[in-house]
């Protein structure tokens, strides 16, 4: 994010909590991680892989050598600099959000912050990426599945990769432009975006 215009420190100097591990394996200074079966904390910072191994063997991540277990109140409230709801959503709400410590919020899950808390946020000046950017990743490759499926044409995946960044890149790229020139939140710049673009293609269309 930081490398796309945002002014936020990037991964490599500061702490992310991930909620759950499925996502951000590549980020290896991840320190808290919460999982449906639980939660694991480690001041030395979490050794992604093994953790993945442990996880497939047990079901879970509590367990894990060099960590402590912590609860869903206690993730919230961790001082870090990046916080990514990832599993599920309303988990940060009007009564939780206070706990929240972070500076930039990463909606990885579907509506993991709810309108209300996410009023208090914009107020306190915590930047949240919204879930409509932040997870379209999935969304995006479910749509080249389809053009593939059309064209019956197999995509290695080295160009789904590449497609799915430029994409992502483009689409992060005109939000936070928006944001900026707008003086909106990202949320609400997102939102216009995707208004503008349905708006001028039932313009085309009719």
């Amino acid at each position: 994010v930081g490398e796309r215009g945002l002014s936020t420190p990037t991964t490599a100097d500061h702490t992310a909590n991930p909620t759950i591990v499925a996502h951000y394996t590549d980020w290896q200074r991840s320190r808290r991680l919460m999982k449906y079966a639980g939660g694991v904390f480690a001041d030395a910072g979490l050794d992604l892989d093994r953790l993945r191994e442990h996880c497939q063997q047990t079901g879970s991540v509590v367990g894990f050598d060099g960590t402590r277990s912590i609860d869903n109140g206690e993730l919230l409230s961790l001082d870090v600099d990046i916080l990514i709801p990832a599993a599920m959503g309303g988990a940060i709400t009007k009564a939780s959000v206070e706990q929240v410590n972070a500076r930039l919020v990463v909606e990885a899950a579907n509506s993991p912050v709810t309108p209300e808390a996410d009023e208090i946020l914009e107020r306190r000046g915590v930047t949240v990426v919204p879930d409509i950017l932040a997870n379209a990743g999935g969304v995006t490759v479910s749509y080249f599945e389809w053009v593939q499926n059309l064209q019956q044409f197999h995509w290695s995946l080295e160009k789904v990769n590449t497609e799915l960044e430029q994409r992502m890149v483009a689409a992060w790229q005109r939000v936070h432009q928006r944001h900026q020139d707008d003086h909106i939140t990202l949320r609400t710049a997102a939102y216009v975006e995707a208004i503008d673009k349905v708006a001028a293609a039932t313009r085309l269309r009719f």
